[in-house]
Parts: C-alpha cells; sequence; structure tokens
C-alpha cells in the first residue's frame, strides 16, 4: 500500500482492494497519529512488510480500529504485524467473528485514551449494518466507511460492474449517498435520525470515506444532502 499523508503530520491514508463476489472494490485505510505520537490504524488493509515498515516510520502501533460491520477483513493480519496493539472493534463483529481477539467494543463515546483528539458516535437503527464515525478535531476531519460513499467521475479504477450498479441500480453516480446496506435497512429511524444529527452537529471540513472519492470541499452540505432522505423522512 501506498500512504499519502492528508493531513498535515496528523493523518495518513492507504487504498487497498478488495474482492467481494462478482464485484470489485477499493477500500481507504486511515492512520491517525494520536498527540503522544502513537498511532490508529483505522479500518486496516492487507499489511506487507513494506507496508509495516512504512508505518513503523510513522510511529509506533497502539490501536487498530475496525469501524464498521464490513470493516474486519484484515484486522488479523494487523494484530499479527503489531502484536503489542490493542484491538477496537464496531458492535456485531464480535458476533459475527467469533474468534477474533478484541480488547474493547466501540460505543457512542469515545474511550479515554483518544477523547482529547477524536470524537465518536455510534451509528444506530440499522438492521444490517453499524458503524463508528469519528472525527479527528484538530484536522476537523470526519472518519467514516459505509454511511457515506462517493462514486464519480473522477474516480479511479472502478470496476464497469461498481459503475453499472452505482450509475443504473442505486442512482447514486456522481452524488454521495449511503451504502446500499444503509438505504434500505434502517429499522429505527428515529435512533438512525440522533446519530446522523449528532454528527452533522460536529465542527468538521474534511471526509475520509472507505469507498469513493474523499470529501474535501462543502463537507458538510454534502453530508447533509447524503443524509438527507433519512433526516427528513418524518
Amino acid at each position: 500500500m501506498h500512504f499519502e499523508e492528508f493531513s498535515d503530520g496528523q493523518i495518513w491514508i492507504a487504498e487497498y482492494r478488495v474482492q467481494l463476489p462478482l464485484l470489485p472494490i477499493k477500500a481507504r485505510m486511515s492512520i491517525i497519529r494520536l498527540d503522544d505520537g502513537k498511532l490508529i490504524l483505522h479500518s486496516p488493509g492487507p499489511i506487507d512488510d513494506i507496508s509495516a515498515k512504512a508505518i513503523a516510520e510513522l510511529g509506533s502501533v497502539a490501536y487498530i480500529i475496525a469501524p464498521g460491520s464490513l470493516h474486519h477483513l484484515h484486522v488479523a493480519d494487523a494484530q499479527r504485524r503489531f502484536p503489542q496493539a490493542e484491538t477496537y472493534i464496531c458492535p456485531g463483529i464480535d458476533r459475527k467473528i467469533p474468534g477474533l481477539p478484541f480488547d474493547w467494543i466501540l460505543g457512542p463515546r469515545p474511550p479515554a485514551i483518544w477523547r482529547s483528539v477524536i470524537d465518536q458516535v455510534l451509528i444506530r437503527g440499522n438492521r444490517y449494518v453499524a458503524e463508528v464515525a469519528m472525527l479527528h478535531r484538530r484536522s476537523k476531519t470526519l472518519l467514516l466507511v459505509d454511511s457515506i460513499e462517493n462514486y464519480t467521475s473522477q474516480t479511479p479504477d472502478v470496476s464497469w460492474q461498481l459503475r453499472m450498479l452505482f450509475k443504473f441500480a442505486l442512482g447514486a453516480w456522481n452524488k454521495a449517498r449511503p451504502a446500499p446496506e444503509y438505504r434500505f435497512g434502517w429499522k429505527d429511524v428515529q435512533a438512525a435520525q440522533r446519530s446522523l444529527q449528532c454528527i452533522l452537529d460536529w465542527d468538521f471540513e474534511k471526509i475520509i470515506l472507505s469507498h469513493g472519492d474523499n470529501i474535501v470541499h462543502n463537507a458538510k452540505a454534502i453530508a447533509r444532502s447524503a443524509w438527507t432522505p433519512l433526516l427528513h423522512s418524518l
């Protein structure tokens, strides 16, 4: 993986491939440096020797985070590479992958170890997936995994299958929208609205997404637009 600096000396990102049945996609890993210099691996991807060396040059990995129900695939790999790191998972992964060791299940509030740097919200109300949204306050960067995806004509290396799905089946090409499992899986609308409104109340200017183009301009307006159908459904 190639790591690109997203926020000066604070956040780095890298893309990696995920092979879903009949649907090759890319995902995005983030590395966050805390005030004490320790690193968080957020939604880790596959880590080979070269990637591990590049990460080690940034600092010591202290925390591995699986922030969404579908973002656990390479956690075990990260644990092998960084055995001293603690693992924090999104609710539900413990039942989905019962053999995966972890130290804590993420909740609606940040743990004390990163509370001074990062805010978090557990997005509730979906029958299929859960997700913990995080705000890196200093850089005003919101980190999401599936609650918004942003595939556009400028997104590089998009498979034809994904293009067809988002353009014709979902009507979400060139439009930032929640992933399909979110759009069709809301069961407690009021709980979901409270979660999303809490995120919109944060002070953020950029959004790192797991899928599609990151949002670096008009981030709050785009997020609000992506979630408007749900926010206005009552």
